[in-house]
Order: C-alpha cells, then sequence, then structure tokens
C-alpha cells in the first residue's frame, strides 16, 4: 500500500469512558478517526480508557512515546468529579497552547455546544506531538474537529520544522 506523501500526519485518539472503556459501543472514535481521516491524517488507533488520570495519561504519553504528530482525546472535559482529563493532560505536556482551547471553547459555543463552550479541555505539546482535549459529544467533536483542522497543521509544521 503507497501512502500519500500529503498526508497531514499521524494520528491516535484516546476515548475517555468507563462504558466504552468496559466493552460498551465507541460512537465517538469512529467520529474523530473519520474527520481526521477526511483531514488527511493517518489513524494509528482509536483506544478507550476508563475516566481515571492514570489510566488517560498513559494512553496520552504512549501516543506521544509512539511519535504520533497528533492525540485527540475525547470525553472527561466537564463538570463532574469523573472528568479528570485535563488534569491527566497537563501532566504529560511541556507547553500548554492555551488559543487552541479558547478556539475551541469558542467556536463550539458559537455553533451551540454548551459541552464545548464549558469544557475544561487543554492542548499543548508534548515533546514534538501535540495534545488536544475535546468534550465527549457528538456536536462538539465535530466543531472541533473543524476548528482544529487548520490549527493543528500549523503546530504540526512548526513542530517538524516545515514551517522555517
Amino acid at each position: 500500500m503507497e501512502i500519500d506523501a500529503a498526508v497531514a500526519g499521524r494520528a491516535l485518539v484516546v476515548v475517555v469512558d468507563d462504558r466504552t472503556a468496559h466493552g460498551g459501543v465507541d460512537s465517538l472514535g469512529p467520529l474523530v478517526t473519520e474527520l481526521l481521516t477526511e483531514a488527511g491524517f493517518l489513524v494509528d488507533a482509536s483506544v478507550s480508557v476508563a475516566a481515571d488520570e492514570v489510566e488517560i495519561r498513559n494512553a496520552l504519553n504512549t501516543a506521544v512515546i509512539g511519535g504520533v504528530d497528533l492525540v485527540i482525546s475525547v470525553g472527561g472535559t466537564g463538570m463532574s468529579p469523573r472528568d479528570v482529563t485535563p488534569e491527566a493532560t497537563e501532566e504529560v505536556l511541556d507547553r500548554v497552547l492555551p488559543g487552541i482551547s479558547e478556539a475551541l471553547r469558542s467556536s463550539g459555543l458559537a455553533s451551540g455546544s454548551l459541552d464545548a463552550g464549558l469544557s475544561r479541555g487543554l492542548a499543548g505539546v508534548s515533546g514534538s506531538t501535540l495534545v488536544v482535549n475535546l468534550p465527549g459529544s457528538r456536536a462538539a467533536v465535530r466543531d472541533g474537529m473543524a476548528t482544529l483542522g487548520p490549527l493543528a497543521s500549523k503546530v504540526i509544521d512548526e513542530l517538524s520544522g516545515l514551517s522555517e
């Protein structure tokens, strides 16, 4: 199989959901995978983990160590006690990119997604990997991916030295 030279990069999806992690149907992983593929990414995998800080952190670290350009986590960004994705992500990041998180919240809220507008999700860089948290709703994922596309491309280009 030939790989197109215009590939935007390699990506991995981490779904943070207790039900999905324990064998339930994953509806968000395939959606993010489809949207990433449409944006030109090669998606290595979609993994599901429970809403547990250690599990989330391990999944994110595995993606970073695996050398993906982009890792997107979906879910666990709200206000309930089980929503610990931002806390786990913060421990993985070398640099926070608040502009991306703000853009995701702003565009989500403008499109009517309260989940996106109230998300505590983070975005930042770990090593040479862009890490982004999205809320766990289909509307927030769709809007977030549309907003994230050009921003992710810019960050990945800069991290890889292509923008010099």
